[in-house]
Parts: C-alpha cells; structure tokens; sequence
C-alpha cells in the first residue's frame, strides 16, 4: 500500500506540475499572439480544460498536504484522541461526498463521450473525468487520514501535529534527493572536465 501512495504522490506531483507549465505557456502565447493580431481560438479553451485538471487533481495533495480549510476554534480545545475521532468523521463525511461525486460525473462522462469542445475538438467527457480521478484519489487520501487517525488515537499527538511532520519529512526528503541529484551531476560534470 505504501508502495502505491508514493507512486501516487508522484504521479499527481508530475502531471499537476506538467499541466501547470503547459497552461501558463498557452496563455502567455495567446497573449503574445494577440498583440500580434493574429489569436489562436483554441488556447482559452485549452487553458481552462487544463485548468479544471489542475484544479480537480490538487484536492488530493491538498488533503494529503493537511491544507484544505478546515475550521478548528471547536476542535482545538478537544484532547488529541477526541481530535483524531472527529478527524475520522470528518473524513467519511467527505468520503461519501466524494463517492456520490465519483458516481454522478462517471454518468456525465457516458453521457457527454458524443459532445466536442469547439476549439480544441475533444470530447467534453475528458473534462468530466478530471472530476471522476480528482473526487477518486480524494477517496483514497481520506481513507489514508482515516487510518491514521486510527492508529493515532492514543499517541498523544493531535492528527494535524501528524500531518505537519509527515510533509516536512517528505519535504526533506525530496530535499535530500534534489542534492543528492545535483551532487551526483556535478561529479559526473568534474569527471568529464579531467
């Protein structure tokens, strides 16, 4: 299972990053091409197809990341255990919020599979799957926090002081695979000079 979630973290990380590049690129070219007179029909659309991507597919590092917008003035006050269990409800009420999402937008993926967007002349069903994997992965991140508010729920700890330390060791982590990395290639770079 661990396994899985990383490569997820990842995967969501590439292609969020991927999408976010290649939309800021078609609207700065749209921009140049409009001072130029000449603009391209299809780049609006496009950027806010790619847009919806980039927006359904971030509730999941959102979640994982512990920074959606919760209110805590009640639950703060609460001893960790009370936390995690409230954590745990809160979680499984988004849960079924999302299952009922994952339901409703595979409908409109079936239904709308015949309807084109005009400019960029795909099926307005790939913009109804964004919905379907982003509400998907929200599912899977939830059941994540559930398990650990479960095995959390005698350590004392509360399940935001958890998440806090989860993302700055993954935070260090990729910091150390970055130097590690640009280590590596300067070496190879000081091999190459001699």
């Amino acid at each position: 299972m661990k396994k899985f979630i990383n490569a997820l973290n990842k995967t969501e990380e590439v292609v969020l990053v991927a999408m976010f590049a290649l939309m800021v690129a078609i609207i700065f070219i749209q921009v140049v091409m409009r001072k130029l007179n000449n603009s391209l029909y299809w780049s609006e659309e496009l950027g806010k197809f790619l847009f919806i991507w980039i927006s359904w597919l971030g509730i999941s590092i959102g979640e994982k990341r512990g920074e959606h917008i919760k209110i805590t003035m009640l639950t703060d006050r609460f001893s960790p255990k009370i936390q995690h269990i409230l954590n745990i409800i809160s979680e499984l009420i988004v849960i079924f919020i999302c299952v009922i999402t994952v339901y409703y937008s595979v409908q409109l993926v079936i239904s709308q599979a015949g309807t084109h967007y005009t400019g960029i002349k795909i099926s307005v069903s790939w913009g109804y799957l964004a919905v379907a994997l982003g509400c998907a992965c929200m599912i899977l991140r939830s059941l994540g926090m559930c398990v650990m508010s479960i095995q959390n729920l005698n350590s004392g700890r509360t399940p935001m002081e958890i998440i806090g330390e989860e993302v700055a060791a993954a935070d260090l982590l990729d910091k150390q695979k970055h130097e590690a990395k640009k280590a590596e290639k300067a070496a190879r770079k000081g091999g190459k000079n001699k």
